[in-house]
């Protein structure tokens, strides 16, 4: 399966939202990538429902809804509702991991789980049949723009084996500091998936920068 590419809305011009969805509709792009931070969880605030709902009305790809928040299980009907394709929730912020992410899948989601990176893949074990997408964090959640933690390459290639060794189906994420000089590493070790955020929109030309990554991860 070839890499999926997931633009982070985080790092969009919000002033000129409709541009950007436009831009990544039109662009070598699989998925929008959406981080929904509470500011409890992690030390920002981003955006909500209204701002998801204006974006799932233009966009033309799967929506990947990132919950960076307390106490995920009370959205997950909204979320649902809102058009989301997958809803990933943090490990670190269910208290019944393997509750929420059944709750996920009856509303017809795929169900994703993210975790830190002070967290361990080890963790995941005793769910990983049940997750459809692991996003391992390469930076510390709250804030884009940050620098990648090279520690991630043990990491995805630590999960890769976990779930060969469950016969899972389980798509690897990568989540922060994704560029084109470590894409094809993360590729490499095992990812299916790069959200990359501050790369793209940060770029003078977002729709090549998508495009290069394309030709990295091929």
């Amino acid at each position: 399966m070839p890499t999926l590419l997931a633009p982070s809305i985080l790092a969009a011009d919000f002033a000129n939202l409709q541009r950007d969805i436009e831009m990544i509709n039109n662009s070598d792009a699989d998925w929008f990538h959406l981080d929904v931070m509470d500011g409890v969880f992690v030390p920002n605030i981003s955006f909500g429902m209204p701002v998801i709902k204006s974006i799932a009305k233009h966009a033309k790809k799967p929506l990947d809804v990132h919950l960076m928040i307390v106490d995920p299980d009370r959205y997950i009907a909204t979320f649902a509702n809102l058009g989301t394709d997958n809803l990933t929730v943090h490990y670190e912020a269910c208290t019944h991991l393997h509750r929420t992410l059944q709750a996920i899948k009856a509303t017809g989601m795929t169900a994703g789980v993210a975790i830190n990176p002070h967290t361990s893949i080890s963790l995941l074990e005793d769910v990983i049949t049940d997750i459809d997408v692991v996003c391992i964090m390469s930076v510390n959640p709250g804030f884009g723009g940050q620098s990648f933690i090279a520690n991630t390459y043990k990491k995805v290639t630590a999960l890769k084996e976990l779930i060969e060794a469950n016969n899972a189906t389980t798509k690897i994420e990568i989540d922060g500091g994704v560029t084109d000089k470590n894409a094809k590493d993360l590729v490499d070790a095992g990812a299916d998936i790069l959200v990359a955020g501050s790369f793209v929109f940060g770029s003078e030309n977002p729709t090549k920068t998508i495009e290069n990554l394309r030709e990295i991860t091929k």
